[in-house]
C-alpha cells in the first residue's frame, strides 16, 4: 500500500512537469504565425507532436509503475538490438550525454527554451537513453540510472561554471568586471599608473585575491583567460576536496570517480568560494595521516582560512575534530584513546593556527617579541556575526525577490536528501555510532548552522546559500565517514531497497544539477535577437540579456577613450569607480590610476551607513577633483524590500548616486555596455540638503 502511493505520487509530479512542458511550448508556438489561430505551421506541427510525445511518456511512465511485465517482449528485443551495436554504444552515450549541454548552453535554442519544465523533460529523455545504452543485463538498471543521473548533474554542473567565459570587455555583472581587477593587484599592480610605493586597497580576502589573481603572474593575461580561470577555481578546488575526502576508495578508480563528483555537486549548490574550498581539502588530507603530517598542514589550513574569512577561523580545526572521531572504530561503545589523542591534538593545533598564525609569521619574519593576543577571540567573533555593524534583514530567511526560495527553504532542498539518507543509516544501525560521535557531528553543525543563517541576513547577502558555506562542508564529511561507514554496502544492494529510498536518491543526485540545468544559456546570440524576442515572448531585444555586437562594443570603447583622453589633456584625474577592468587588461590606456571609491567599497561602506569615509568623497566632489568619472547608469530609483537587493538599491541611491548627480552631469550614458560618464557641473551647486551627512 505505501510502495503504492508514493507510485501514484510520482505518477502526479511526473504529469505535472509534462503538462507544464506542454504549457510552456505553447508559449513559445503562439504568436509565431497565422496558420492556425496564431501559430505557423511549422510550429502547430511541432506543438501537437510534442503533445503527442508527452501523452505516449505518460502513458509509458504508468505501464513501467505497474505493468512493466506489459514491455517485457519489447524490451528484450531492444537489449538484443544494443548488444549488437557493441562498441558503437559509447559513441552514442557520449553524444546523448553532451546534447543538453550543447543545446542549452552553446545554440540560440537554449535562450528559446529557457522553461525549467521543458529542460527537465528533456533530461529525463536523455537519463533514459543513457542508462539503456550504459545497462547490461535488463532494459534500465538502478544502478545505472543513478550513474547517468550523477554524471548528467555533474556535468551541468561545470557547464554552467564557464557560462561567463567570454572576452567581452564590460562587466557581465553588478562586480564582475571590478572583481578581476581586485584578482590582480597581488601579482599584476604594474598594468597600473599609480606610484609602486603606495598601497592599493581591494575589498577582498588574501584567500580569494590568491586564488584569483595567480593568472597576473604571467604577462599578457587577457580578460578571456582570466574568466576561464576564474570558472576553473568554480570546478576544481572541489574536485580536489572529494578526492581528498575519498581517498580511502582510491583503489576502485570508478566510485573514487563517482564520489569525488557528488561531493562536487552537493557542495557547488552553495556555492562556495574556492579558499574555504581548499582548506577543506587540506583538511581532508590531514584525516588519518600521520601526526608529524598533520600537524603543520592543519596549522597552515587554519591559519589561510583565517587570512581569508574571520568567520573561518574555526572551520579546519572543527572538521579535523569531527572527521578524527566519528571515523573511529568503536572498541565496545567506547573511543579509543587514540582517538581522543588525534582529534584533540590536531583540533587545537588548528585553533592556534588560526588565531595566532599572524603573529608566528611576523615573529619569523622580523624576529621581534611574539604577541599573545590571538587574531580574534571566540567573543569577538560570536559579537561581529550576532551584532555586525551592517544590518540583519531576518526576512530573507523566507522567500524573497532577493532569493525566491528564501534561506530556508533553500538550505532544506539542499541538504535533506543526505540527512535523510543519513538518519536512514543511523536509525537501521547501519551505521553505528556512540554518543560521543553522534555529538561530534551535531555540536559542529549546529554552530556552523547558526552562523551561516545569521550571516547570510547580513544586509548585501542572502542571494544564496554560500554563507552556509562551513555547514555544507561539515555535511559532506558527515555523508563521506557515512559512506566508509555504512553506505557503500547499502548502496550495493540499492535494487531491492523500498520506493521511498530509491526516490530520495534520485532526489540526491537530481536537485543539485537541476539549478544548473535552468542556469545554462547563451549569450551570445545577439545578431539573432529579432526572431528570438518573438519566440521568448520578450518585450524588446535588449530583454534578453545577449552581448552586444562588436560593432557596439568597439564604439563604447571608443567613446570611453576619448573622453579619458580629453579628461588628462585637461590635466584632470579619472575615476573608474566601476569598470576597471578596462584599465586590467589595457582596454583602456594613458589614464592615471585612482585606486579610491571603488564599487564595492562604496556599496560597502553604505550599508554601513559611514558617515566619516562618506565626508571626505562628498568633499573632493565638491570640489571636482575628478574631471570624470566612469560608473553604472546612477538612478534616483527607490525600492522596496520586497524588490530583489531592495535595501542595498536604497542604500546605494541614498549615499552615492544623489551626491554624485548633485555635483555632476551626466555627460554620456552607454545603454548597451551599461557604462555612464559623468563631468562636474559647470556652475557651483549647494548640496548640503542632498547629502546625508554635513560636509565638514
Amino acid at each position: 500500500m505505501k510502495n503504492n502511493f508514493i507510485k501514484i505520487l510520482i505518477f502526479i509530479c511526473i504529469g505535472y512537469i509534462l503538462g507544464r512542458a506542454i504549457l510552456a511550448v505553447e508559449k513559445i508556438a503562439s504568436g509565431t504565425g497565422f496558420w492556425w489561430q496564431a501559430y505557423s505551421l511549422k510550429w502547430a506541427f511541432g506543438f501537437f507532436g510534442f503533445i503527442v510525445f508527452c501523452v505516449l511518456s505518460l502513458i509509458f511512465i504508468a505501464f513501467l509503475l505497474w505493468r512493466i511485465e506489459t514491455f517485457s517482449v519489447i524490451a528484450q528485443k531492444l537489449i538484443l538490438l544494443r548488444e549488437k551495436i557493441g562498441f558503437t554504444r559509447l559513441g552514442l552515450a557520449i553524444l546523448v550525454f553532451i546534447f543538453p549541454i550543447w543545446l542549452f548552453q552553446f545554440t540560440a535554442w537554449g535562450v528559446v527554451f529557457s522553461d525549467l519544465y521543458v529542460r527537465m523533460m528533456i533530461w529525463a529523455v536523455v537519463i533514459v537513453v543513457l542508462s539503456f545504452l550504459m545497462s547490461n543485463i535488463n532494459f534500465i538498471e538502478w544502478k545505472y540510472c543513478l550513474i547517468a543521473l550523477l554524471l548528467t548533474s555533474t556535468s551541468f554542473v561545470s557547464a554552467v561554471s564557464f557560462i561567463n567565459v567570454t572576452d567581452y570587455p564590460f562587466s557581465l555583472g553588478w562586480s564582475e568586471g571590478n572583481r578581476m581587477w581586485d584578482y590582480s593587484i597581488m601579482f599584476g599592480r604594474e598594468l597600473y599608473d599609480y606610484p609602486s610605493d603606495k598601497k592599493i586597497d581591494v575589498l577582498l580576502d588574501v584567500g580569494r585575491q590568491f586564488v584569483g589573481g595567480l593568472p597576473f603572474l604571467f604577462s599578457g593575461i587577457t580578460i578571456y583567460m582570466e574568466r576561464f580561470w576564474v570558472a576553473l577555481t568554480l570546478v576544481l578546488p572541489y574536485l580536489l576536496l572529494g578526492f581528498a575526502a575519498f581517498r580511502f576508495i582510491r583503489a576502485n578508480l570508478k566510485e573514487w570517480a563517482f564520489t569525488t563528483f557528488w561531493a562536487f555537486i552537493f557542495l557547488k549548490q552553495g556555492p562556495i568560494h574556492p579558499p574555504l574550498v581548499l582548506c577543506a581539502a587540506t583538511t581532508a588530507l590531514v584525516w588519518r595521516s600521520p601526526l608529524w603530517f598533520g600537524i603543520p598542514l592543519i596549522a597552515v589550513t587554519s591559519y589561510f582560512a583565517e587570512a581569508s574569512r574571520f568567520t573561518w577561523v574555526f572551520a579546519p580545526g572543527m572538521w579535523i575534530g569531527m572527521l578524527e572521531i566519528m571515523s573511529s572504530n568503536l572498541q565496545g561503545n567506547k573511543l579509543p584513546k587514540t582517538a581522543w589523542v588525534r582529534a584533540i591534538t590536531l583540533a587545537l593545533t588548528g585553533f592556534i593556527g588560526g588565531q595566532y598564525g599572524k603573529n608566528i609569521i611576523s615573529l619569523l619574519n622580523s624576529g621581534t617579541q611574539i604577541s599573545t593576543s590571538p587574531a580574534i577571540s571566540v567573543n569577538q567573533a560570536v559579537s561581529m556575526v550576532a551584532a555586525p555593524s551592517q544590518p540583519l534583514l531576518w526576512y530573507r530567511l523566507l522567500p524573497t525577490d532577493t532569493y525566491p526560495l528564501g534561506i530556508l527553504f533553500g538550505l532544506l532542498i539542499a541538504t535533506l536528501p543526505l540527512i535523510f539518507l543519513l538518519i536512514y543509516l543511523i536509525v537501521s544501525d547501519k551505521w553505528q555510532l556512540n554518543l560521543w560521535q553522534k555529538l561530534a557531528i551535531l555540536g559542529p553543525l549546529a554552530a556552523f548552522l547558526v552562523v551561516g543563517i545569521i550571516v547570510s541576513t547580513k544586509i548585501g547577502g542572502g542571494g544564496d546559500l554560500h554563507n552556509l558555506d562551513m555547514f555544507l562542508i561539515g555535511l559532506m564529511f558527515t555523508g563521506v565517514v557515512a559512506w566508509e561507514k555504512a553506505g557503500k554496502q547499502w548502496f550495493a544492494q540499492i535494487h531491492s531497497a523500498s520506493v521511498l529510498i530509491k526516490t530520495n536518491l534520485v532526489l540526491f543526485f537530481v536537485l543539485p544539477g537541476l539549478f544548473a540545468l535552468g542556469g545554462m544559456r547563451s549569450f551570445a546570440f545577439a545578431e539573432d535577437a529579432a526572431w528570438l524576442a518573438v519566440l521568448t515572448d520578450s518585450p524588446n531585444e535588449k530583454a534578453l540579456d545577449m552581448i552586444p555586437s562588436d560593432a557596439v562594443v568597439n564604439n563604447a570603447l571608443d567613446i570611453i577613450q576619448e573622453e579619458v583622453n580629453i579628461a588628462v589633456a585637461q590635466g584632470g584625474e579619472v575615476l573608474f569607480i566601476d569598470q576597471r577592468q578596462l584599465l586590467t587588461f589595457g582596454y583602456i590606456t594613458n589614464v592615471p590610476f585612482i585606486p579610491e571609491y571603488e564599487k564595492k567599497i562604496l556599496m560597502n561602506n553604505a550599508l554601513g551607513s559611514r558617515q566619516v569615509y562618506f565626508q571626505r568623497f562628498y568633499g573632493e566632489l565638491a570640489a571636482k577633483r575628478f574631471a570624470l568619472i566612469i560608473s553604472e547608469p546612477l538612478r534616483f530609483t527607490i525600492q522596496d524590500t520586497v524588490d530583489r537587493f531592495g535595501e542595498e538599491n536604497n542604500a546605494w541611491v541614498q549615499w552615492v548616486s544623489v551626491p554624485i548627480l548633485c555635483y555632476y552631469d551626466i555627460k554620456t550614458t552607454l545603454r548597451e555596455v551599461n557604462v555612464q560618464l559623468l563631468v562636474p557641473k559647470s556652475q557651483p551647486v549647494d548640496c548640503s540638503a542632498e547629502l546625508p551627512v554635513e560636509l565638514p
